[in-house]
């Protein structure tokens, strides 16, 4: 009920009617796995340079469609930051202005539910841009798996701490690396956690 009253509040601020879908209901049983790698982790000034989503449907990932796309980032990128991205400026000659890459992206989430690994980062510097191209931060509703993971092990488990960390979770998961810090990887990588905790919750 909240929920319903904040996106009508938010659609009114939609200065692009074309996006007015954002706001339709939630695309039963189909999700769309995200990742973003940026020049840092401050939402407020850091810049996205690359975008990876893959779409669920049912208990399949759609590897037929997936979206990766390069960002051109506004200043050049700190050294400290390409030791962990591994996204040079010369690796982003072919990319596209941030606009573009964030309309698209918008096109290719459509209303789904939106999966991520501390995906609350993601959806707070993807909103930074569409609070500036269309008005409102991003609406969809969205699942962390680390929580789900969390919930899941949290009925088995005895003590107080569990490692949340990517890599433990796929390890714990038996979930093959497709490679790290790439991020149409990291979103199918994503993907499989999800479906895989979606099996210990049947």
């Amino acid at each position: 009920m909240f929920r319903n009253i904040i996106n009508a509040w938010n659609k009114k601020k939609l200065n692009n009617l074309k996006y007015s879908y954002l706001f339709d209901p939630c695309l039963e049983n189909e999700y769309v796995s995200l990742d973003c790698e940026t020049t840092g982790l401050n939402p407020n000034k850091d810049e996205i340079l690359s975008i990876g989503a893959v779409i669920i449907k049912g208990n399949k990932i759609l590897m037929r469609n997936t979206f990766n796309i390069f960002v051109k980032p506004t200043s050049k990128i700190a050294s400290e930051s390409i030791k962990i991205h591994q996204i040079r400026s010369i690796d982003l000659v072919n990319a596209v202005d941030s606009k573009v890459a964030i309309t698209q992206l918008l096109d290719f989430i459509g209303s789904r539910t939106i999966i991520g690994y501390y995906i609350r980062f993601d959806l707070a510097i993807i909103s930074k841009y569409t609070k500036q191209y269309i008005g409102v931060k991003l609406p969809n509703k969205s699942i962390e798996v680390s929580s789900l993971y969390y919930n899941s092990i949290k009925k088995t488990s005895p003590y107080d701490f569990i490692d949340l960390k990517f890599d433990t979770i796929m390890k714990e998961l038996q979930i093959p690396e497709l490679g790290k810090h790439d991020a149409l990887n990291d979103a199918i990588m994503t993907a499989m956690i999800f479906l895989k905790l979606q099996k210990y919750q049947e």
